[in-house]
């Protein structure tokens, strides 16, 4: 059964109408970067919880979240009209295996995300453990226009602390924006355009590649990946190219 400790609201920070940041404090266990907990609130008797990965590096006791606000959902809505010095519940425990020690070593790390499924990544090169098994990390951010871009700017600081092992590359699809390539993360990978972009290849041989975010994304790029790359689902058991996590 899940611990829920109660944690305070220091900050949030809305990106667009619809995109946000939620840093709480909270006496949670020690987790590993990738992994994510649950935010609950008391709603009419019950609670409403939802999971949601951590942002921030293990050692920075600011607990970060990167949301979506749902229209219609029952608590997305209300964590975002929290205030500083509200309280949130929280799990105390974290969970999931979408960490790096789940990964086995290789060349080309690549990184795919689609929108709030970033915040695994940021929380995993912010802390910069275990990097070191890879000789050029990859990360891809996709999102629909330029404004949801949110963490760009610590994205780009970070690309300055990894000195060129680490490679930034935003993907827009329903938008032209200098700098970043315009479509959806499969095609791109079909045509050879994302790999174009960065100067790196994606093999098997050479690569292992983490995807987080939108499901049919992840499906699409996995079956584009098994055909025509012959890569393969990443399993303790059967050591493979791909470790997956679908975000809702």
């Amino acid at each position: 059964m899940a611990d829920w400790v109660t944690g305070k609201v220091t900050n949030i920070e809305f990106w667009t109408d619809t995109l946000f940041s939620l840093t709480v404090h909270a006496p949670v266990h020690p987790f590993t970067a990738g992994q994510f907990t649950k935010l609950g609130l008391e709603i009419d008797g019950e609670r409403v919880q939802r999971a949601y990965s951590y942002v921030n590096a293990p050692g920075n006791p600011e607990l970060e979240f990167y949301l979506v606000t749902v229209p219609d959902g029952k608590l997305s809505p209300r964590l975002a009209a929290l205030k500083p010095g509200d309280e949130v519940q929280v799990v105390s425990e974290a969970a999931g295996f979408f960490v790096l020690e789940e990964v086995p070593a290789c060349d080309n790390l690549w990184m795919l995300a689609t929108g709030t499924a970033l915040g695994p990544y940021l929380s995993i090169l912010q802390e910069g453990r275990d990097l070191d098994r890879f000789n050029n990390l990859v990360l891809v951010h996709a999102v629909r226009y330029a404004a949801d871009l949110s963490y760009l700017p610590l994205m780009r600081e970070l690309e300055q602390r990894y000195g060129g092992k680490l490679l930034i590359q935003t993907v827009v699809s329903r938008e032209s924006v200098a700098g970043s390539l315009t479509g959806r993360v499969p095609a791109l990978i079909d045509s050879g355009a994302l790999e174009s972009a960065v100067g790196l290849t994606m093999t098997a041989e050479n690569s292992h590649v983490m995807l987080c975010g939108n499901p049919q994304m992840v499906r699409d790029t996995q079956q584009l990946l098994k055909e025509t790359r012959q890569m393969t689902k990443h399993l303790r058991r059967r050591p493979g190219h791909m470790t997956a996590e679908h975000y809702w």
